[in-house]
Order: C-alpha cells, then structure tokens, then sequence
C-alpha cells in the first residue's frame, strides 16, 4: 500500500517562526519556545510533530524540524526527494532498505537518498528532533511491506 502525504497537508505549517522574508537571515534553536508544532500527516503515527522552519514544502528547498516522542516509532516510508538531516536531540536508529541499521546522535549528518524505504525509532529518554531539508517537494509514502 502506498499513500502519499498531500503537499496541501503540509503547506499550512508554515509556523511563526517561518514567517521571514525567504531572503532574511534566520537562527533558531531547536528548543525555540517560538516554534509552532503542527501533527505529521497520517502517514506517521499519531504524536510525531513537525514544522516548516524555511522555504515552501510545496517546492524544492524546504528546511523541516521533526519531533518524533521518545520510543515512538515511523513506519517504513520514502520521500521522492533526497533528503539531508541533522540530529538536534534524543537518539534515532534508523534503518535505510539496503543498509545497516545506524544509530544517529546528537550533532550527527545522515543522507537518505531519494525514493528509498526507511523506518527509525526515537531510542531516547527525550524526544528526538531532526533537522531536515529537502532537495525537492517535501512528501512521505508509506512502503510496502517491510521496506526491504
């Protein structure tokens, strides 16, 4: 089964904080208290949260924050967008289709190459939040099966 996440769905989360001019310099720290937390689309479960910090998820360039619960779990998915992230908080395995399972820290880079399944799991005490900017139109389908 494959469902995409619409565009529409996530084009409404520009936040407070993303509310610049797209040519204005921007800081914001991944605990801002500023930060308007919208609910991920249904692809994910229930509690992961996100917001667009810069850009138009709609086209390419959008810079994202990912806040996924301690313990929670994002099923098996792909992005038709090659994706770019930076962890800020918590702990994260991930698991990309054709790779090893990887444990991602604090401060640490992680590539995912566009249209291949992947899962992770937040395995902190606190809540993970990722820093993602993606080359293309942000999106999310959910993929079949194990995603192996």
């Amino acid at each position: 089964m494959t469902f995409a996440m619409p565009l529409l769905a996530i084009t409404g989360l520009l936040g407070a904080v993303s509310a610049q001019a797209p040519d204005r310099p921007l800081v914001i720290p991944h605990d801002d208290a500023a930060i308007v937390w919208s609910a991920c689309p249904a692809v994910f479960p229930e509690g992961c949260e996100l917001t667009v910090l810069h850009g138009d998820p709609s086209a390419p360039g959008a810079d994202l924050l990912l806040r996924v619960a301690p313990g929670q779990a994002l099923p098996w998915h792909s992005h038709t967008s090659a994706e770019r992230m930076m962890l800020a908080a918590g702990r994260l395995t991930v698991k990309y289709s054709g790779a090893e399972e990887a444990t991602v820290t604090p401060g640490a880079y992680a590539f995912g190459p566009a249209a291949v399944p992947h899962r992770a799991t937040c395995v902190s005490d606190e809540a993970c939040v990722l820093y993602i900017a993606f080359n293309g139109p942000v999106d999310a389908m959910l993929a079949e099966g194990d995603g192996e």
